[in-house]
């Protein structure tokens, strides 16, 4: 307990935290704060302590996965926030160091992503259990973040998309295909969605034929591997699976696949605290070869592929108000989540929402929004023009 004891009591200030350690002896970390409920935890073993002390992000989740950390007041989201908010990237932070920072040789390596590669971890993570998806997500398994606008209050309202019509458009890893539906019901748009999910790809074909959608084509295909000419190409929450290594490759790709007046969207996650790397435990458990990067690493890729930066939109809570609301949906159908799979799965599960959400609550990741064009002229020189369009379609802005 020696190095868990030193690493605790270094970085825990602003709150309680209880742990009982493996002999039944209680040890009280930080100090009471009325906004952050106090947490107690009880650790099985020595052993456990020390995976922790020695690796927190991983060893802190493979021990809640398996059962040698329980939590006896609050939950894994309780816990995860109190943690993350004594080391929340904040100026003003006394603590705040690089304790979760991983070496970048090792981010850089888990990003490369060649196409066998590629396939490979998007099915671990997408290529779960169908109905997995379908008791936390909203009806259309919009799998990103969502767009909280004032008044907004539910899931199924802020996750809907505001698209131009009449366009030939690529979506760029369309996951189960809301986005490629939603686009072709308002515009009449003949709309390509491409996924290297097979899982996704039965479910998006499925339910365009439900709907009897006609304009609607989805492909299993690398995104290096598409052909033909788009006048929009949307990318919403592939981009963090794309490796730092191919970003040059991905929009190359996109320069070579937009019309010359077209207009190109990508919507990732995105971190403000600077370059980084991906946690160990998501790596190995959730996200294999994912990284979310900061704008600094995204805009020179863009510059070298003679793309036009035409508008930068920064979402800095939305993804963590949709992780909570995942995080919830997920809490209240704890039966059927263990019934799909088991106790280790949910456990996991939870802990990688919660965690999400600790990312944008507490440290440095939000959301961004840029839009490319090939030519500096394509759009109208102010974003009076956005408005004018959300109100032309159905459900628009006042």
């Amino acid at each position: 307990m020696f190095l868990f004891d030193r690493l605790f009591k270094r970085f825990m200030q602003d709150g309680e935290l209880v742990v009982v350690d493996p002999s039944g002896r209680e040890r009280l970390y930080g100090r009471p704060n009325p906004d952050r409920p106090a947490v107690r935890i009880r650790l099985a073993d020595n052993g456990t302590a020390r995976a922790i002390a020695l690796n927190p992000a991983l060893g802190a989740g493979e021990a809640f996965m398996d059962g040698r950390l329980t939590l006896e007041q609050g939950d894994i989201f309780a816990l995860l926030d109190l943690v993350t908010w004594n080391l929340r990237w904040q100026r003003d932070n006394p603590v705040r160091f690089a304790l979760w920072r991983q070496a970048q040789v090792a981010a850089w390596w888990d990003g490369i992503n060649f196409a066998r590669r590629s396939r490979r971890n998007v099915a671990h993570h997408y290529d779960l259990d169908d109905r997995l998806y379908d008791l936390f997500l909203d009806p259309h398994r919009q799998y990103s973040c969502a767009y909280w606008a004032p008044g907004i209050t539910t899931l199924e309202a802020a996750q809907e998309l505001d698209l131009k019509p009449g366009l030939r458009v690529l979506d760029i890893g369309c996951g189960w295909g809301g986005l490629a539906r939603y686009l072709h019901k308002v515009s009449g748009a003949q709309v390509t969605g491409v996924t290297l999910s097979e899982e996704q790809l039965k479910y998006a074909r499925a339910e365009a034929a439900r709907q009897g959608l006609t304009g609607v084509d989805y492909q299993l295909i690398d995104y290096r591997a598409v052909t033909g000419q788009y006048d929009r190409i949307v990318s919403v929450g592939m981009f963090e699976h794309v490796g730092l290594p191919h970003y040059r490759q991905f929009f190359d790709t996109v320069e070579r696949l937009l019309a010359i007046d077209g207009v190109a969207l990508l919507h990732t996650i995105a971190r403000a605290d600077g370059p980084g790397a991906t946690d160990p435990w998501t790596a190995k458990y959730i996200f294999p070869g994912g990284y979310s990067p900061a704008l600094s690493q995204i805009v020179p890729a863009i510059e070298k592929a003679w793309l036009w930066i035409t508008d930068i939109e920064v979402l800095r809570l939305h993804y963590a108000w949709t992780l909570k609301a995942w995080y919830d949906r997920c809490a209240a159908k704890q039966a059927e989540i263990v019934g799909l799979y088991d106790g280790r799965f949910y456990r996991m599960w939870m802990f990688y929402l919660a965690a999400a959400h600790c990312a944008f609550a507490n440290d440095g990741h939000m959301n961004v929004q840029v839009q490319m064009t090939k030519r500096r002229d394509t759009l109208p020189p102010s974003r009076d023009y956005m408005r004018d369009v959300e109100r032309a379609l159905p459900g628009g802005a006042p």
